[in-house]
């Protein structure tokens, strides 16, 4: 059963589901809080030695950086404000101490995830056939995991640039300009722990194995969910299967959902461990990029 009938299939069981749907107005004092508390974080980092600035970023910084992206994401999904330009805004203000401007192209290609999921050529979650033939064995894999948040970044721009549009030109001179003040305010340091910081996020870290554990998997299931404490710290993004079947149900609704519809859920396969998902992905000669669900772009899954 794909994400849209088993949609279809839970409204005609549970109705009293849609109204799970909507903004979580919480949401914006969480995320405000993550943003500065990454930049207190960033101004500390300044005094410290070498091996605790890593260590710092790693630990703290990474999942913060995590749980920013995370907020970027549900604001793809419009779920923090009523007003979609608000949405919008705030995404680019999230963006900020990623160093990198991504929460525009972002909200774009992952809608089209939504939409078109699985499908070649337009969703831009899957991997390149370059990726797919280059990284295979355990060591290659392992050079992946690490550099996933690069992956994903240069792939949906080398297969499809995104649109030029105002919103996109504000997210890239917003975080120029945050870049270059911060540079000019308190120094490199800071910038270079929210950078590193982004980048530990993005790869061998235990809450970036959600990006692995969502869509890959050997037996044929397309999205899998986690139900492990590392929710707590990623706006519950292990509720995939249910986040893919309800994409306007905020991350704070999420448990209700599959509370209410449980029947529909507790069939599938569902990771118990990112970090151990991930070393399987890696150590496991038969795990690679091809275990993903894919269609041709004439067969549309959602």
């Amino acid at each position: 059963m794909d994400h849209r009938a088993r949609r279809r299939a839970i409204l005609a069981a549970h109705p009293s589901v849609a109204h799970l749907q909507g903004v979580e107005t919480s949401s914006k004092y969480i995320a405000a809080l993550l943003i500065a508390g990454q930049l207190c974080l960033a101004s500390f980092s300044a005094t410290l030695p070498w091996p605790a600035f890593v260590l710092l970023s790693y630990v703290v910084g990474a999942t913060a950086a995590q749980a920013l992206f995370l907020a970027v994401h549900e604001l793809a999904h419009d779920l923090f404000f009523l007003s979609r330009a608000a949405n919008k805004a705030f995404a680019i203000i999230a963006n900020l101490p990623l160093v990198l401007p991504f929460a525009i192209a972002f909200r774009e290609y992952h809608i089209e995830h939504h939409v078109s999921l699985g499908v070649e050529g337009v969703d831009a979650d899957l991997p390149s056939d370059v990726e797919r033939r280059v990284f295979r064995g355990r060591v290659s894999k392992a050079v992946w995991l690490t550099c996933q948040l690069i992956a994903y970044a240069l792939r949906p721009v080398l297969t499809r640039a995104p649109k030029v549009t105002a919103w996109l030109a504000l997210n890239f001179v917003a975080q120029v300009a945050f870049n270059a003040l911060a540079v000019g305010v308190v120094g490199s340091e800071p910038l270079a722990f929210l950078a590193l910081s982004t980048l530990f996020a993005g790869g061998l870290h235990p809450c970036a194995g959600h990006f692995l554990s969502e869509h890959y998997g050997t037996d044929g299931q397309e999205t899998y969910s986690y139900y492990g404490a590392l929710n707590a710290l990623t706006w519950n993004v292990g509720y995939h299967v249910e986040h893919h079947d309800f994409p306007r149900v905020p991350w704070s609704r999420l448990r209700a959902l599959h509370g209410e519809a449980r029947e529909f859920y507790v069939g599938l396969v569902s990771h118990r461990s990112w970090t151990r998902n991930a070393v399987a992905f890696v150590c496991d000669a038969r795990r690679g990029l091809d275990d993903r669900v894919r269609r041709s772009p004439k067969k549309v899954a959602l």
